[in-house]
């Protein structure tokens, strides 16, 4: 289960790869804003503020996120949600998958086919981390193989899930449409207070983490943590009560074809 709280430790680290990715979608008056996999919502509502006259939506597959998303005060409409089942209506100008798609096995077939039903000219902005080959992936994988808990967490292992921005870029270009894709590698310098666990272990605890957390019972949880705790700190040292932990993230802007000029 999506925890908010924890996902949302180090929002504003979170929050700058989704305000990269839509300040390159320069539509000016979408119908419909569509902000797949929104989690708690509060990225979403900033949607409602950039493009007040439009409709925005934000779709997620955790209740719990939905929920806690249901509590601001904004114009948005929050909806759970399976990515899979999803399909975008006539008016969606602009579909966003912010650090979603990672999650979604296959996720390459679901944006070939969404380039093909969003309407003429919309807008499909993705982001997907891919730092699956930086210590932290390495370490955490590393531990899970190598102790007590490997039949339950062997099911878990996974090759990188995602794929760099050439081959998104290519995938958006054989479905016609045009292309922006990039990748930025972020040093997020995260604080290390000398009571708490490892910045690292924290940041994956939302996210990573999450998968793992949920098959090991409680002693087992606390072992582990301690075991890639003490991995992450050697990957990962402090320095002047911060760590320096470097994030890569793959972006692309794509066009459907045949604009439709009345949106710009």
């Amino acid at each position: 289960m999506w925890d908010p709280v924890s996902y949302l430790r180090y929002a504003d680290e979170r929050s700058r790869p989704f305000h990269d990715l839509t300040a390159r979608v320069p539509v000016r008056r979408p119908r419909a804003v569509v902000d797949l996999g929104c989690g708690p919502g509060h990225l979403t509502a900033t949607l409602a503020d950039r493009w007040p006259e439009s409709r925005v939506v934000g779709v997620d597959s955790s209740p719990t996120m939905i929920e806690r998303a249901r509590r601001q005060d904004t114009p948005v409409t929050f909806a759970v949600g399976d990515l899979h089942d999803w399909r975008p209506g006539p008016d969606v100008d602009v579909l966003l998958a912010s650090a979603v798609l990672q999650w979604v096995p296959g996720h390459q077939r679901l944006l070939t086919r969404w380039a093909r039903e969003l309407p003429p000219g919309a807008w499909l902005a993705v982001q997907v981390p891919a730092n699956y080959d930086a210590p932290s992936h390495r370490t955490l994988w590393a531990v899970a193989d190598q102790g007590p808990w490997r039949a339950e967490l062997l099911p878990l292992l996974r090759e990188a899930p995602v794929r760099d921005a050439v081959a998104y870029a290519e995938l958006m270009a054989d479905a016609g449409c045009t292309v922006d894709a990039w990748e930025t590698t972020y040093v997020h310098l995260l604080p290390a207070p000398a009571d708490a666990d490892h910045p690292v272990f924290t940041w994956l605890e939302g996210t990573a983490l999450r998968p793992i957390r949920a098959v090991l019972d409680d002693a087992t949880w606390d072992r582990f943590r301690v075991a890639l705790g003490g991995r992450l700190a050697e990957q990962y040292p402090v320095r002047h009560g911060q760590v320096y932990f470097p994030f890569r993230r793959v972006f692309f802007v794509a066009r459907t074809p045949a604009c439709a000029e009345e949106n710009l």
